[in-house]
């Protein structure tokens, strides 16, 4: 006798039937309820990921335009503190006082906007160390290791590896290679908070807000990436 592959539903009568088709409904929801909890927990991982891509992305970016963000003028970041200007201004035996060395290091030799941009740079090496590559973090320990030292860094290296990396992970095509950029340095901050400030307190009352206006625009300083240049559609 030759088998059937209905041979396990049982037609004889409609109770029967009834359970076997029940049967057979139970079995494609609990089916279909596993693929979807399974395509729901594959999606959640995914944007979990693309989140986290993003963020890193504007982290590396931020970075990039800390380290990257000027063309001219010195390139190089100062490591030295304060400490270290105050002893290259006037000696402690000399007829100046010591809020007048505060004054010479601080004003004629411009070490506010170097202690200034210092401290963005390792803000952005610490970041880099936390979320870059491998080649990314071996050129961000060297950066500091110079920096610990005491001797002038040049991050136009490291921003060139960052620029690479990030036109790649956002899919742009590389750099044309008849393109020669200039190196790159740390952005310097604007100091125009304090002449916007000074200027409004002079005009007084006859420019109304252009005082606050002034001290809004300069007091901006090394705030890098505030906006998000990712949005979520990167996959």
């Amino acid at each position: 006798m030759t088998e059937t592959p209905l041979r396990g539903i049982d037609f004889s009568s409609w109770q029967s039937l009834l359970a076997t088709l029940m049967g057979l409904a139970l079995f494609v929801f609990i089916s279909i309820g596993i693929r979807l909890l399974i395509m729901f927990t594959i999606q959640q991982r995914r944007e979990r990921m693309n989140r986290q891509i993003n963020e890193r992305l504007r982290t590396l970016i931020a970075a990039y335009k800390i380290l990257g963000g000027s063309f001219t003028g010195d390139l190089a970041v100062d490591p030295a503190h304060l400490r270290d200007l105050r002893q290259r201004g006037p000696s402690a035996g000399q007829s100046e006082q010591p809020d007048e060395v505060s004054t010479f290091v601080e004003g004629e030799t411009g070490s506010d906007r170097k202690r200034r941009i210092r401290d963005a740079v390792e803000a952005a090496l610490s970041d880099i160390i936390l979320l870059g590559t491998e080649d990314h973090v071996r050129l961000a320990e060297r950066a500091v290791r110079e920096l610990i030292a005491g001797r002038p860094v040049h991050t136009g290296e490291l921003v060139v590896s960052l620029r690479s990396f990030i036109r790649e992970a956002l899919d742009l095509g590389p750099i044309p290679s008849d393109l020669a950029i200039p190196m790159q340095g740390p952005a310097r901050p604007s100091n125009g908070g304090g002449r916007g400030k000074g200027d409004g307190g002079r005009q007084g009352s006859g420019r109304g807000g252009g005082g606050g206006m002034g001290a809004g625009m300069g007091g901006g300083g090394l705030r890098m990436g505030g906006d998000d240049p990712l949005s979520d559609h990167h996959r």
